[in-house]
């Protein structure tokens, strides 16, 4: 009985050992993020009543390391500040999207995969209405697709928000209604 017990043991030893063994490891490519300036990262510029402001800007790509493999493309990320900077009419936002321009002027378009870059502008007031009234700004983080293109030595020029909006006129007025208390 002692050497049939001493043969399961044995068994399971060698089944463990043989089967159970751990397979060899797969090594994962290391993925790096490859950031490019925007140079400069700040601008501020003005159209009409609407003032704007991107900061932060730059631009960045998820590369295999050692292949030179892109697994990400590129993205623009920063963040954009639009004011109101009417004292009487309130701004309607209707929208926005960004355009990247090369060195002739005109848009360098993106890769058939990818979507144009659009920005919605959040509302004032937890309004699904996008409006900023006199004074008030409103901010918002960019998470935009770059153009491959783009990226090449001296072939972009521009970063352009191309802006939508209705300016209506704001007015405030005042009722004054003159009452009295029980005949006072």
């Amino acid at each position: 009985m002692r050497t049939h017990a001493r043969f399961i043991a044995i068994a399971a030893a060698v089944a463990v050992t043989a089967g159970c063994s751990p397979k060899p490891a797969v090594l994962a490519a290391v993925v790096k993020d490859k950031v490019y300036t925007v140079a400069p990262d700040a601008l501020k510029v003005k159209a009409g009543i609407v003032s704007g402001e991107i900061t932060g800007m730059k631009v960045t790509e998820r590369v295999e390391e050692g292949s030179g493999r892109v697994t990400a493309p590129a993205k623009l990320t920063g963040k954009l500040v639009l004011k109101n900077s009417s004292t009487d009419q309130t701004v309607r936002l209707v929208g926005a999207r960004i355009v990247y321009i090369d060195t002739l002027g005109k848009p360098i378009a993106l890769e058939d995969n990818r979507t144009a870059p659009t920005l919605r502008v959040p509302g004032q007031y937890n309004s699904s209405e996008q409006r900023l009234d006199p004074g008030q700004d409103s901010s918002q983080d960019i998470d935009a697709d770059f153009p491959v293109e783009a990226l090449k030595a001296k072939r972009l020029r521009d970063i352009r928000v191309e802006l939508s909006y209705i300016p209506s006129a704001y007015r405030e007025e005042t009722l004054n209604f003159r009452v009295s208390i029980g005949g006072q």
